[in-house]
């Protein structure tokens, strides 16, 4: 059972059920929120899409974006868009409203210039991404019931019985994917420790006169900081005066106008408001990502502001770890150990991604110590090394969890490979299912793998862009398990694969376990 069928719910379904597991979504909404929220993804969260055969769906929903921003360009303009109209894919994103130019990005950083197609595709909004993974959750079979909200539940070493209100169910396992005020989270006592808010944030579109002299992009003032763009209408404000009195009130026009003029400078007048939110900074995360069969993922497991757009692609990455893990667990061919390791890979990403929101913050501040760090932030993303450094970070390429082996690529995202057999790895993912890449031709390897049948699939081809590589292992969620390179000989060192197949799938069929 997943409460919250938004982004993390769905995805974290759709992964279920390539594993073979039966799941059913609750979600209290009957359509998707419209509220405007993220309107970005990381490459990461292109990859896992693009991995499961979505990236086409991806690419024409961020050409749609694109045809909004080039709108947005004219208008400025005056009807001519000119040679503007393609900057919107000059940047790859912000550090605290400064921009990272693309022609500053070092690619030859891991995961910066091997994620394939993937890394085309940023500009897609989370409400766009909720309607595609709605759409393979159908085709998937899974049990989407929305309009209905869990009440509370029951869990024992057995089952959960999840009370809704539509009545009772019982399941084996609850995942909490119902937001950052997660029921699930606060009715199984999860520990949820952080560091309290300092800021009220506004982002709205709105129909408005007067915006001439509002500068597009991210301007930082002497009273906060402020964007305008990239699409119509779109304004965020951000300022350092407490957190709001009272975060469930309604977005006024009013105080939307007057935030909007206190921290531009600007006499705008806002006419009309076609979506409107606050957030703030706090950050919280729980000390763990389960306790017994009760399990959570994405904001219900941790908090913080917008910046950087980093929150969603989050969540995804949790529904990706923990998807094939769970299922493996119920299917019965892993144990429940496997799902420790759930908390141990995504829990210190979360708190990465925490720090690196909170330092947004203090880069923003308008007090001349903070705006004397800005100038030097400023100053090193003005650089191919800063910028670098900036963007592997906020994209989450520098990933990299603490698995067995000396690899460069364990622990990491797998590249998306260009294979002889004309297509890519990502081709190959699509079942979510494992893979053990020969690109050897070497028998020994393959034998391993052979007591894996229909948990790891196999693959013999070649890779001539990367002549030194001899084999991956790439789990379901396209992380490397195990890699070896090609030997004096030209053969495969099969040293830890065994011990790789067993770590991540379980014993071989016919192996005999102790006992």
């Amino acid at each position: 059972m997943v409460a919250g069928g938004g982004p993390v719910g769905l995805m974290l379904a759709c992964e279920l059920r390539l594993g073979g597991a039966r799941v059913a979504v609750l979600e209290r909404l009957t359509e998707v929120d419209p509220t405007i929220k993220g309107g970005a993804i990381t490459t990461p969260s292109a990859e896992a899409l693009y991995r499961r055969g979505m990236l086409p769906a991806l690419a024409e929903v961020q050409r749609q974006a694109m045809d909004r921003f080039q709108a947005f360009v004219r208008e400025r303009n005056g009807g001519d868009g000119g040679g503007a109209a393609g900057q919107g894919l000059g940047f790859v994103g912000h550090f605290a409203g400064i921009m990272l130019r693309a022609d500053l990005v070092d690619r030859m950083e891991p995961g910066l210039g091997d994620a394939g197609p993937a890394a085309e595709v940023a500009f897609v909004t989370q409400q766009d991404i909720e309607r595609l993974l709605g759409g393979r959750a159908d085709e998937l079979g899974v049990d989407v019931r929305r309009g209905v909200e869990l009440t509370g539940f029951d869990a024992d070493d057995g089952a959960v019985t999840v009370r809704t209100s539509h009545g009772a169910i019982r399941a084996g396992w609850l995942v909490g994917c119902d937001g950052g005020r997660s029921a699930v989270r606060k009715l199984a006592g999860f520990g949820f420790p952080g560091t309290e808010p300092e800021i009220t944030c506004h982002q709205a579109v709105v129909e408005m006169t007067g915006a001439e002299d509002l500068k597009v992009g991210w301007t930082a003032t002497d009273t906060g900081v402020y964007a305008h763009g990239p699409m119509p209408g779109r304004v965020v404000t951000v300022e350092f005066d407490g957190p709001p009195a009272d975060r469930d009130a309604p977005v006024t026009t009013e105080d939307l106008q007057a935030r909007l003029r206190r921290v531009s400078g600007v006499d705008v007048t806002i006419t009309g408001v076609r979506t409107a939110t606050r957030f703030t900074d706090h950050a919280r995360q729980v000390t763990g990502y389960r306790e017994g069969r009760v399990l959570l993922a994405g904001d219900a497991a941790h908090v913080h502001s917008a910046f950087g757009s980093q929150g969603l692609s989050l969540g995804i990455g949790d529904a990706m770890n923990l998807g094939w893990k769970l299922a493996a667990v119920i299917g019965g061919r892993a144990p429940e150990g496997l799902l420790d390791t759930y908390t141990s890979e995504r829990h210190p990403v979360g708190a990465w991604v925490l720090d690196w929101t909170r330092s947004q913050v203090a880069a923003m501040r308008p007090d001349p110590q903070s705006r004397a760090l800005r100038e030097i932030v400023s100053d090193l993303a003005g650089t191919v090394v800063g910028t670098t450094y900036l963007t592997a970070r906020l994209n989450g390429a520098a990933v990299r969890y603490e698995l067995p082996g000396e690899h460069p690529l364990t622990g990491r995202s797998t590249p998306d490979l260009e294979l002889t057999d004309g297509g890519r790895l990502a081709d190959h993912l699509h079942g979510g299912r494992a893979l053990l890449l020969d690109l050897t031709d070497d028998a020994e390897l393959r034998a391993l793998a052979a007591g894996y049948a229909g948990r790891v699939d196999t693959l013999t081809a070649g890779c001539p862009s990367r002549p030194e590589l001899a084999a991956v292992l790439v789990r379901p969620d396209g992380f490397t398990a195990w890699a070896a390179d090609v030997g004096a000989q030209a053969l495969t060192s099969t040293v830890g694969l065994a011990e790789a197949l067993e770590e991540w799938f379980g014993v071989p069929e016919g192996a005999v376990t102790p006992g």
